[in-house]
Formats: structure tokens, C-alpha cells, sequence
């Protein structure tokens, strides 16, 4: 049992430091500046989440709560006055429309307004965090060395020429290119599903559904940078699932806030500081962060967590699934 412990108690203290170190490059919000101030599209996208997610969604939930909502209760009061006669509560029944039409009223702000707005941030926001990876991702290639100025023509220019470097032009590179997408879609949908069943578990549920989200909004937030990068899929989770301590350090700071708020308030506190993390992903060395600590436990890994077996093996059955049924066709139409 002494080599055992000790094998256990390293490997403790190493999955302890990469999550720490996690947490730490996380937490490095200063980059978002910097690369603000040398990208005036990354500043104004940056800006055009939080004016959109802070101030509207944000903003419009502060309204209904504190102004709305109590204007209405005020107008329409839904309890009856505090006398000691038997008879005080003799008009209930139109204490009992009052509620009923103050929550009609509160539905339809909601329908009107909530849940249109949300949409509307949910698909706006996701095109503008592309905008931000890429900004972000542009201002650090081209600034990383030198400290120089370039006009936001040409930075457009060098961005769609670092997007598309070493890439595959012909027709099976960009096949493979499309299977990539597809599956890392379906494998990112099935996880999330995922996730949420684990937080309908009894007591651990809770514990393992914030565990699985750290890694979820972790290796969204890295996606970015390793789509504009080239790395293929298949490295994308051996790096990920190798280092899954760093990763879940990462993570835990971006998924505090949907435990701290509710559902709504911590989308909008999401939607504000998702781009932030993504800025903070681009500017990480993690390869070089993650390498340390081999070094002194003399190349000694933790070994890897099969994160996204389950999501992987509902993915390729669907895959399957579908080839299958697409070969039939294929022959029916070969035949004609």
C-alpha cells in the first residue's frame, strides 16, 4: 500500500497544481484589454455584447422586478388588507382576478419581450463571440512580437489569411473538413445533454452536473482558438482529455455564475463574460502550462479522462445510423 499512496498522493498534488494553474489563466482578464486596445473591432464587438446581454438583458430583468412587477402588485393587489374583521376578505374573489390578471400581464412581457430578446441575444451573441476569437486571435499573431499599428483593412485581410492558412483547398480536405464539423456539432449537443441529465441526480447531481460544465464551456471557449489555428479534431480531445485538471480549473470560474443567479440573470452574466474567457483561451500557453509539471514529476502525466466517451459513442451510432440508412437511397438512384 506505500507505493499505491504515494503513487495516489503525486498524482493528487499534480491534478491540484494544473487546476490551480487552470484557474489562474482564467482569470488573466488583463488580456481582454490589451487586445482591445490593439484591435478597434475587437473593442466594439466586445463592447456590442456587453451593451446587448448587460444593459438590455440585463437591464430589462432589473425593470420587470423592481419596477414592473411591484407597480403591478400595487395596482392590482392580490391580498387583502390586514383588519381583524371576519368580513374584511369578503371581495376575494376579485383579489383572485387581480392575480390571475396581474401573471397574464407579466406572461406577456415575457412572451412580447423576454423570450424574443433572448433569441435574439442567443443567435447575435454566438456570431459576434466568432467575431471576438478572431479579433482576438489576429491581435495576437500580429502583435505578439512587435508593437505596430495596422489599418482595419489590412487587419481584415491578414485575419482572413490567418483563418485560412494551411488548410486543404481541394475537394477531400474539404470534405473532411465538413465530417469535422458535423461531428464535433453532434458531439457537443449530445454532451450537453448530458450534462443536464447528471444534474437530475440525486445528491451527486449537482457536484457532477458543475464538474461536466467547467469542462463544457472550457473547451468552448479553447475551440475557437484551435479552429483558427488547424488543429484537427482528434488532437483537440487528446489534449483535452489528457489535461483534463487544467481544463477543469479553466472552467470553473466561467460556470460560477449560472450556480449563483437564476436561470435568466445567469445568462446574461454568461453572455457577458463568455467572451472574456474566450479572449483569456487565446492568449493561453496551455501547452507550455500543462508541460511544467511533467517536468518535475519526471514526465509523469495524470492520464487520460474519457470526458466525452459517452457523447463520442451516441455520436458515431447516429453517424452509423444514418450511412446506413443513405446506402439504400444511394443504390435505388444508381439503379434508375
Amino acid at each position: 500500500m506505500g507505493p499505491l499512496a504515494d503513487t495516489v498522493r503525486s498524482k493528487s498534488k499534480q491534478a491540484l497544481l494544473l487546476w490551480v494553474d487552470g484557474v489562474r489563466d482564467a482569470c488573466c482578464l488583463h488580456r481582454v484589454i490589451i487586445y482591445s486596445l490593439r484591435s478597434k473591432q475587437l473593442a466594439i464587438r466586445t463592447g456590442q455584447c456587453f451593451l446587448l446581454n448587460g444593459f438590455i438583458f440585463l437591464g430589462s430583468i432589473f425593470v420587470l422586478k423592481s419596477v414592473i412587477i411591484p407597480a403591478l402588485e400595487w395596482i392590482l393587489p392580490g391580498h387583502c388588507p390586514q383588519i381583524n374583521s371576519p368580513e374584511s376578505c369578503s371581495f376575494s374573489s376579485i383579489l383572485e382576478f387581480y392575480r390571475f390578471l396581474r401573471g397574464g400581464l407579466v406572461q406577456l412581457f415575457n412572451v412580447f419581450w423576454f423570450y424574443p430578446l433572448y433569441i435574439f441575444s442567443l443567435i447575435l451573441s454566438s456570431i459576434w463571440y466568432n467575431d471576438i476569437a478572431k479579433h482576438g486571435f489576429f491581435a495576437l499573431e500580429n502583435y505578439g512580437a512587435r508593437d505596430t499599428k495596422l489599418s482595419d483593412q489590412k487587419e481584415s485581410q491578414t485575419l482572413q489569411s490567418t483563418v485560412h492558412r494551411e488548410k486543404s483547398t481541394d475537394l477531400e480536405g474539404f470534405m473532411i473538413s465538413i465530417a469535422e464539423q458535423l461531428y464535433s456539432v453532434l458531439l457537443l449537443t449530445f454532451f450537453f445533454v448530458e450534462v443536464y441529465v447528471t444534474g437530475l441526480i440525486p445528491y451527486i447531481g449537482k457536484a457532477l452536473n458543475f464538474m461536466l460544465l467547467s469542462w463544457m464551456y472550457a473547451y468552448y471557449c479553447f475551440e475557437y482558438k484551435w479552429n483558427l489555428s488547424g488543429l484537427s479534431l482528434d488532437k483537440r480531445l487528446d489534449f483535452f482529455e489528457s489535461n483534463w485538471a487544467f481544463f477543469a480549473g479553466f472552467g470553473n470560474p466561467c460556470v460560477l455564475a449560472i450556480f449563483l443567479f437564476s436561470p435568466l440573470v445567469s445568462y446574461g452574466v454568461m453572455a457577458i463574460l463568455f467572451p472574456l474567457f474566450v479572449l483569456t483561451a487565446t492568449g493561453s500557453e496551455a501547452d507550455k502550462i500543462v508541460a511544467l509539471p511533467r517536468r518535475k514529476w519526471r514526465g509523469a502525466g495524470l492520464g487520460r479522462v474519457p470526458i466525452f466517451f459517452i457523447a463520442d459513442y451516441v455520436s458515431m451510432r447516429v453517424l452509423k445510423l444514418f450511412s446506413l440508412k443513405s446506402r439504400p437511397q444511394m443504390k435505388e438512384n444508381k439503379a434508375l
